[in-house]
C-alpha cells in the first residue's frame, strides 16, 4: 500500500510547498500530490518539476464542485504531466481530456458534496460506480471513505475493492496508524495524508513534519506486511 503525501491544507496546496519538497527530498517518499488551487500555475509547474527531480510519482486531486472548473483542473493535470489525476465526477469528459496522455484517472465514486467534501452514498452505490468507471476507462477510484456521511468507511472500501480490479486510493481525514492498518486489510492500494502531517496532528508528540512523515511511512510499512 502506498502513502501519498499531499502538500495540502484545507483542500488547497500550501504556499510553501516548494520549500517542503526541498526539506523532505531525502525521505523515502515516492508518492506526492497537490491540488490546483492555493498557488498559481507557474508555482504548480515548478512544484511538479521539483517532484520529478526527486523521482516521485505525482498526483493532482480535483476538488472543484462545478463541471467547468473540474474539467479545467483535468486540463491542468494533463498539461503538467502528472502521473495520476484524482477526484471529480465527470468521468467520460475527463477521460476525453486525458486521452493520449500518460495521466491515469481515479474519479470520485459516491456523491461528494461541499467543500471540504463530505461523501454520500451506500456501499452498493460505491460498488456500482467503481465497476462502471473502470469499464469506461478509469484506472480505479479515489474514495473519500473517512468523509462518509451515510455508511461505515471500511464498508465502502471493501465494496469498491470487491467491485473493481483497478487502483483504489482512499483520501481525506486519515489521521492515525489504526486507520492505515484498517485500510490495508480492506484492500486499499494507497491512501493520502496531508493536513494531519502538516499540522502535526498525526502524532502530536512529535513536532516536526519530518517526524510526522517518518511515523506514517513506518505505519504504512507495518500495515503492508
Amino acid at each position: 500500500m502506498d502513502f501519498i503525501f499531499m502538500l495540502t491544507r484545507d483542500d488547497q496546496t500550501v504556499t510553501d510547498a516548494l520549500d517542503i519538497v526541498e526539506d523532505i527530498a531525502d525521505l523515502p517518499l515516492k508518492h506526492i500530490g497537490f491540488k490546483d488551487i492555493g498557488v498559481d500555475l507557474p508555482t504548480l509547474t515548478k512544484l511538479h518539476d521539483a517532484l520529478r527531480g526527486i523521482n516521485a510519482e505525482t498526483y493532482l486531486e480535483v476538488v472543484s464542485t462545478t463541471q467547468r472548473s473540474a474539467l479545467e483542473s483535468a486540463r491542468i493535470g494533463r498539461d503538467l504531466g502528472v502521473d495520476w489525476l484524482m477526484g471529480g465526477t465527470w468521468v467520460e469528459e475527463t477521460l476525453e481530456i486525458l486521452e493520449g496522455s500518460g495521466t491515469r484517472y481515479l474519479p470520485f465514486p459516491g456523491t461528494p458534496v461541499g467543500h471540504p467534501t463530505k461523501l454520500g452514498g451506500s456501499p452498493e452505490q460505491i460498488a456500482e460506480q467503481t465497476a462502471r468507471f473502470e469499464a469506461a476507462g478509469a484506472a480505479g477510484v479515489d474514495l473519500l471513505a473517512y468523509r462518509a456521511s451515510e455508511a461505515d468507511p471500511l464498508e465502502l472500501v471493501r465494496a469498491a475493492r470487491k467491485a473493481g480490479s483497478g487502483h483504489l486510493v482512499v483520501a481525506g481525514s486519515i489521521t492515525n496508524a489504526e486507520q492505515i492498518a484498517a485500510l490495508a486489510q480492506a484492500g486499499a492500494d494507497g491512501f493520502t495524508i496531508g493536513q494531519a502531517a502538516l499540522s502535526g496532528a498525526y502524532n502530536p508528540r512529535k513536532g516536526t513534519l519530518r517526524a510526522q512523515l517518518a511515523d506514517i511511512i513506518d505505519a504504512t510499512a507495518k500495515a503492508s506486511i
